[in-house]
């Protein structure tokens, strides 16, 4: 077995699973795949043109989030969040403006999607994960979602979600987006 990101985060580094353990952690399939770019909206307008994807949500100063701007595409089974630093003195903008220092645009998060988050972050956390959020529930007039959030080595992040009692555009404190 190689040493992957998620065997990483799952498993403790380097460390292979227990055998002896009843089965594996109960992930479903990626939620979103989260960028940290320089500019989001430009970056929303490049990826919509060239990939055909549709905008279908945004969070930003006007949506109550001033340190950061936020485009959630969509296409059929994929969902890519670009974020981008408004102003960095805020604990959300620094962190934002910092990885971009260090390693430009990249991913930032993968969020994955899970029937029982308290579980999920459980089972990875007694297995060596780095605990980076606890579960807890964000909510707004659509629902409420269940998230929490792992580290992994190299600064990648996974954010564990139950969306089942969410029916918003993206997250709370994101709007629907009319697109490009």
């Amino acid at each position: 077995m190689t040493d992957t990101a998620a065997e990483l985060a799952l498993f403790g580094a380097g460390l292979p699973p227990d055998p002896a353990e009843t089965g594996p952690l109960p992930a479903g399939r990626a939620d979103a795949v989260v960028f940290a770019v320089a500019d989001a909206e430009r970056a929303a307008r490049r990826y919509c043109a060239a990939l055909g994807l549709r905008c279908t949500a945004y969070a930003g100063p006007e949506t109550g989030e001033p340190e950061t701007l936020s485009y959630v595409l969509t296409a059929p089974g994929t969902r890519i969040v670009l974020t981008s630093p408004v102003r960095d003195t805020g604990p959300r903008g620094r962190e934002l403006a910092a990885y971009l220092d260090r390693h430009g645009d990249g991913v930032l998060d993968l969020a994955v999607s899970v029937a029982d988050v308290y579980y999920a972050y459980d089972y990875a956390v007694d297995r060596g994960a780095l605990s980076l959020a606890e579960p807890y529930e964000a909510r707004d007039d659509y629902g409420a979602v269940v998230l929490a959030t792992i580290g992994v080595p190299g600064g990648t992040r996974h954010t564990l979600v139950d969306r089942a009692g969410y029916v918003g555009p993206y997250l709370p404190g994101y709007v629907p987006c009319e697109g490009f």
